[in-house]
């Protein structure tokens, strides 16, 4: 059995952004003093003319954006979530979403999985207050080969745009070859009658074995990846509740106002099911090793599977 390759969604970001820099030279990247740790530098290498370094100044790096932006150029400005959302939310909100400027704001080291940094920088409610943002539209890819599509599918559409990528290597399962982005469409990975796991990020993997182990112990599960949170993919929702009248989500984020919050909302007004959510349960994170505090945060496979047993239970 062949390896199973990891890859930071950082990276794949950073990697994407050099590669297209060559189909679009209207593309401009703004960086907070963090090209290193966003992977924004492998652009900054290809293209020194095209990338500017704001500083450690967020808010007035997206104002920087929104005026590059109103030239028609296409920005991306890029720190970690905790500051692009947190720290700069008014300036994106007031400068970038209230005009809807061509802005793609690349976050990375989003949630728990930061680990040794802490809670102050493990950012679990950015895409709660991105949520918040009319015309927002938030993209949360879950591996290597998604984050890369996310990247151009980003730079094709015209609006705001907040993308989510993450510190820790996580599996990529997704096939380059066949692989298509469709902007506000989920993905069904896997069909299953009894219950439908939804997740986003680095979840997607961890529902896929979760439904593996569910298949041993005779509970047919369904995955949905949803990597575009807003607009939501309605219609694959509503189907997944009626046809299994359960439903179990997974975020590496808040339990409120993230992906379970968006699914809940679509089933209360639709389709009435039991929704269960796996995430970060209204606490802060803290500093440790990113594969412990994930297992310690119930942010696995085998919470997953506790909480679709005790849901059918």
């Amino acid at each position: 059995m062949a390896d199973v390759i990891k890859k930071a969604t950082r990276e794949s970001y950073g990697e994407a952004l050099a590669e297209l820099s060559g189909e679009y030279p209207d593309l401009i990247v703004l960086d907070a003093d963090l090209a290193a740790a966003t992977k924004t530098g492998i652009f900054k290498k290809a293209c020194p003319e095209r990338f500017i370094d704001c500083g450690i100044a967020e808010a007035n790096m997206m104002g920087v954006a929104a005026g590059i932006a109103s030239t028609g150029k296409k920005v991306f400005a890029s720190s970690f979530a905790m500051f692009a959302a947190g720290r700069a939310f008014e300036i994106v909100r007031n400068s970038i979403g209230y005009p809807h400027l061509n802005v793609k704001i690349g976050a990375t080291h989003a949630g728990i999985s930061v680990g040794e940094d802490g809670a102050t920088h493990q950012c679990n409610e950015d895409i709660a207050l991105m949520r918040t943002i009319p015309g927002m539209t938030i993209i949360n890819p879950a591996d290597d080969v998604e984050a890369k599509a996310a990247v151009k599918a980003a730079l094709d559409f015209e609006g705001p745009v907040y993308m989510r990528f993450g510190r820790l290597a996580v599996p990529v399962f997704n096939d380059k070859e066949t692989y298509k982005f469709e902007l506000g469409k989920g993905v069904q990975l896997k069909d299953g009658s009894d219950v439908s796991i939804i997740a986003t990020g680095l979840m997607v993997n961890e529902a896929l074995q979760a439904a593996d182990i569910l298949a041993g112990e005779g509970i047919s599960a369904r995955v949905i990846n949803i990597h575009t949170i807003k607009p939501i993919d309605r219609e694959i929702i509503i189907k997944a509740a009626k046809e299994t009248g359960l439903i179990v989500t997974a975020e590496e984020h808040s339990v409120i106002g993230g992906l379970g919050s968006a699914v809940a909302e679509v089933v209360t007004e639709e389709c009435p099911v039991k929704v269960v959510k796996v995430g970060v349960n209204d606490v802060f994170g803290h500093s440790g090793p990113a594969a412990d505090l994930l297992k310690e945060f119930g942010l696995c496979a085998d919470n997953i599977v506790k909480k679709v047993k005790e849901a059918i239970a």
